[in-house]
């Protein structure tokens, strides 16, 4: 199990991420939601020890993560929000760069970026210049980045980020039967729609501060709203989209 205890993390003196706990269990498929500038990039780049945090506690199978935070990576695939990537190498340069972080063995390695080029329709432009890719073949790039060592823990933030509706798809399937292997997944992403349908459990974060953590379905009965997107909308206090929208027409038309 993994376990965030009163998490933490201020920028100078402001608090993006407020005292946050929370627990997610093997087979576990967590949405971790909010809006913009609400906390969840920062909690998932801690996780991913990439962020220090200022305050709390972080456990895994019952040892803070602290305590030997480089065994704790090897048990970690991230894909970030952002294409932090070298642009320079190539899809296979990259993948054997991160294989050989890894510690994984030549050989064994060679096949796997192989397979994972082929399976996500990259062979032909495996060996060319990442720089000359969209946005969608990056994203595939990192997430066969992450998931090149089989790791124990999947933080996804923003996964579908450019991809084109198939591997999408495929996407979605794969994280629901990684999750059928006894994976930890954290899946932060703004497509509720897509939450609401592979997520076993959805904690809402807003303003650095934990304000829901429970299944869609027993959230949806609480609260007495038919979907995930009418229950955000009202727990974070989303501003009335509808009247934004006219107003932004009503500007259009300004003196025509």
């Amino acid at each position: 199990m993994l376990e965030l205890k009163d998490i933490t993390k201020k920028f100078h003196v402001f608090p993006v991420v407020d005292n946050v706990s929370f627990n997610v269990k093997p087979s576990e498929i967590l949405g971790y939601l909010g809006p913009n500038g609400a906390g969840k990039s920062t909690t998932i780049k801690i996780l991913a020890g990439l962020l220090e945090k200022t305050g709390g506690h972080i456990f895994y199978q019952g040892e803070d993560i602290s305590k030997d935070m480089f065994t704790f990576k090897r048990k970690i695939g991230y894909v970030p929000e952002q294409s932090e990537i070298y642009p320079h190498l190539s899809a296979y340069d990259y993948l054997l760069l991160v294989g050989r972080l890894r510690r994984i063995p030549e050989s064994l390695l060679n096949k796997k970026i192989e397979l994972f080029m082929e399976l996500f329709s990259l062979s032909s432009d495996m060996y060319t210049a990442i720089s000359s890719y969209s946005k969608g073949m990056v994203q595939k790039v990192l997430i066969a980045a992450a998931l090149l060592h089989n790791p124990e823990i999947l933080l996804l933030d923003e996964p579908l980020s450019g991809l084109d509706v198939t591997t999408g798809l495929i996407l979605k399937d794969l994280v629901q039967k990684l999750s059928k292997e006894g994976k930890i997944i954290i899946y932060s992403s703004h497509i509720l729609e897509i939450v609401e349908k592979i997520c076993t459990r959805v904690i809402i974060i807003h303003k650095g501060c934990l304000v829901a953590d429970d299944s869609v379905e027993n959230l949806r009965n609480l609260m007495e709203l038919p979907s995930l997107v009418d229950i955000f909308n009202q727990l974070v206090e989303q501003e009335n989209t509808e009247d934004i929208a006219q107003g932004v027409i009503e500007a259009m038309k300004l003196g025509v």
